[in-house]
Parts: structure tokens; C-alpha cells; sequence
């Protein structure tokens, strides 16, 4: 196992960030729909300076959506919260008549995304929100695996002019990068190098691919571990570096098969057709701690390395028959 430090979750980086931004600008407006304290937008609440800037609307999303579009027109930057499963599924129709259609630079998001917010249920889970961001046109589409990432990722998108869905999580995530280190929308960080094939995770999974990834070196198996935060706009360049060097990706994530591997099957079989496999969900899950889920689901180190040996494994029997 590498050792990595148990950082925050990311939805507490995303309220302290709000935090931080809010007392720099006053032009920041923050928006929840009864889910502060979850959420952590409530550290906006709190900031002096803030209090009059944020504003709970009740359990009314798809209001949320239409309020802060008035408010963006106004000339406001505009950040709305709640969670990922209330947003993409009960908002969708709002989000994508008076923020996406216009391409207002709105800012949603999405907590407490994936099976990994464990025993609220699958009332809850959002396993399909990415898909649903990602069939939003003009919408930037973010899932940052540590609190370093949706630190900066907050303090970036106060300067974009596209709206953006960006996921959160509800557990501790550990720690991928140094503070202070500038992890940029857009870039997917490669966090190891590899020949032999590449990894692709985002969210909690990143971890997990890097502890994956260990364990095939000592087998001879050098995996390139990408986190791949970004899923719009997509960073086609190192896809095609990545791949042209190791010709198979395994794609991790929390989330139905029409997220992140949605985006890179699309890419790869019209650009450079290589062979994938895929970690992800194919249906709701139970309520449990998220460490059951993750085992019985196989979103773990331990399925990573199985399904990354056995693609390699295909991967050298074609060039043979080549």
C-alpha cells in the first residue's frame, strides 16, 4: 500500500474554499437548498462579510437553478449547492433551460455523489449525475478527487465564463497533492508513469488506482495512473500520449458506465481505437458503510489490479498474434 495522508472531504474543502473566495469578493453569492450544514456551504454563511450574500432556499432546486440564473444576469458569481442526486435528477429540466442553454457561469455543486455517501441509501446516491452534466452542453464537468484539487477548482471557476457541474463526496479522501500545488481544470495530473497500460480514476478511486498500480509493479507491470478530474473540457492530448505509449486503459469510477467511461470509450473509438475495460457501477446500491459498497462492488485496489493484470495480459496475446 503507498502511503497517503487522510485529508478532508472534498465538500469540506469546497466550503472552505467558498469561505475564502467570499471574503476576497463581493461579488459571490452562494446558493443551498436546505443542505448547508451537509454540504458545508454553510462555512460561506458563517464568514463575516458573507452572511448577507447567502441565501437557503428550502428544498427547492429546481427554484435554486432559475434564482441564480437571475442573479448571474444581474452580474453576481453565483455558486448553488445541494445534493449531486437532488441537483442533476430533480433541477436537470431548470439547470438546462436558464443556465446551460444561455451558458450562464453558474456554479453546481453536486454533493455527496456515487454509493461511496454509504448508509443514506440509493434515494441519495447519485450514480448517474455526471452523465446527465455531461449531456449538457456548455457545462464544464469536474470531479476532483482532494481537498487540494477542489480548493483550487473553486478558486478557478470564480474566473470562468462557462457554467460548470462540479461532483463532491461525502468521506475523507486522501491527499494526491502537496498543498499549494496548482491542479488546473482541464489537466488531468499523471500521478505515475507508465508503459504497459493506463489507469484512468477520478473521485475516491484515484487512491485506489495508485494502490493498484503498486502492486502490478511488482509483478513487472507498469501502470501510468492518471486522475482524470476533468471530464469537459476533454484534455484529448494526453489521452492520445497515454494511450499511443501503452495501447490498453482501464477506466475507474463511481458512476454508471456513461460517465468518465463514457467520455473515453467515445474518444478512443473515434480517434485511436485501443482496448479498454471498464470499473463502475451497473445499478443502485444498498445502504452500508462505504467501504462494504466499494468491496462488493469491486470499486477497489484489489479489482483494479485484477482487471489491469488480466488487460495487459490480452493486450500482449493480440501483439502476438499481430
Amino acid at each position: 500500500m503507498i502511503k497517503l495522508e487522510l485529508g478532508k472531504a472534498t465538500r469540506v474543502a469546497y466550503g472552505e474554499a467558498l469561505a475564502e473566495i467570499g471574503k476576497e469578493n463581493k461579488n459571490v453569492v452562494v446558493l443551498d437548498a436546505d443542505l448547508s450544514k451537509s454540504t458545508h456551504s454553510i462555512l460561506f454563511a458563517k464568514e463575516k462579510g458573507c452572511e448577507d450574500r447567502f441565501f437557503n432556499v428550502g428544498i427547492a432546486e429546481a427554484n435554486m437553478a432559475g434564482i441564480a440564473a437571475g442573479l448571474t444576469l444581474s452580474g453576481k458569481k453565483v455558486f448553488i449547492s445541494s445534493f449531486a442526486s437532488f441537483l442533476m435528477c430533480k433541477a436537470f429540466d431548470q439547470i438546462r433551460v436558464s443556465i446551460a442553454c444561455p451558458k450562464l457561469p453558474v456554479v453546481i455543486a453536486g454533493s455527496h455523489g456515487g454509493i461511496s455517501l454509504g448508509e443514506d441509501g440509493y434515494t441519495q446516491m447519485a450514480i448517474e449525475d455526471l452523465a446527465l452534466a455531461l449531456n449538457l452542453p456548455n457545462l464544464y464537468v469536474l470531479h476532483p478527487a482532494d481537498e487540494i484539487t477542489t480548493r483550487e477548482f473553486v478558486h478557478q471557476l470564480l474566473k470562468f465564463e462557462n457554467p460548470a457541474y462540479m461532483r463532491l463526496l461525502r468521506p475523507a479522501s486522501f491527499k494526491l497533492y502537496p498543498s499549494g500545488k496548482k491542479v488546473r481544470i482541464g489537466e488531468p495530473e499523471i500521478l505515475k508513469k507508465g508503459r504497459d497500460i493506463t489507469i484512468f480514476a477520478n473521485g475516491l478511486l484515484v487512491s485506489e488506482a495508485l494502490n493498484a498500480a503498486e502492486e502490478l509493479s511488482k509483478e513487472g507491470i507498469e501502470a501510468e495512473v492518471i486522475d482524470f478530474h476533468t471530464l469537459r473540457p476533454l484534455n484529448e492530448e494526453i489521452l492520445y500520449k497515454t494511450l499511443k505509449k501503452t495501447r490498453a486503459g482501464l477506466v475507474c469510477e463511481d458512476h454508471l458506465i456513461s460517465g468518465l467511461s463514457s467520455v473515453i470509450s467515445l474518444w478512443t473509438a473515434k480517434n485511436f481505437p485501443v482496448l479498454l475495460d471498464y470499473i463502475c457501477l451497473e445499478n443502485y446500491a444498498e445502504s452500508a458503510s462505504p467501504k462494504e459498497l466499494y468491496e462488493k462492488y469491486g470499486l477497489n485496489s484489489q479489482n483494479i489490479y485484477k482487471k489491469a493484470k488480466y488487460l495487459y495480459n490480452q493486450k500482449d496475446q493480440i501483439s502476438m498474434l499481430d
